[in-house]
């Protein structure tokens, strides 16, 4: 079954532009090899168990704190259907046709 999460992480106390320090966030989950994609507010990603997406959001979150940052925000949300397979773009297309 596909897990699908959303995080958000970026530092706190490090100026007005944060891009710079979400893109090392990213770079680690384009590393990790997972589907993912970008939102104004947040990154969603799949995987195949809660673990993976713990670790690599992990991951996001550390490669942050490298960049030097002292302290650090990670907002995740995690939807684990075990009923049915379920992707991003599954759930996307559900709500375009009005399901």
């Amino acid at each position: 079954m596909t897990v699908i999460a959303e995080v958000t992480t970026y530092p706190i106390g490090m100026g007005i532009s944060l891009s710079p320090y979400v893109k090392r966030a990213i770079a680690v989950l384009e590393e990790s090899g997972l589907e993912y994609e970008i939102g104004p507010m947040g990154t969603t990603m799949e995987a195949d168990t809660v673990e993976e997406i713990l670790d690599i959001i992990g991951k996001m979150h550390q490669a942050i704190g490298d960049a030097g940052c002292r302290r650090i925000s990670t907002a995740v949300r995690i939807d684990d259907r075990r009923d049915r397979d379920r992707t991003m773009m599954d759930k996307v297309a559900a709500v375009m046709a009005g399901r």
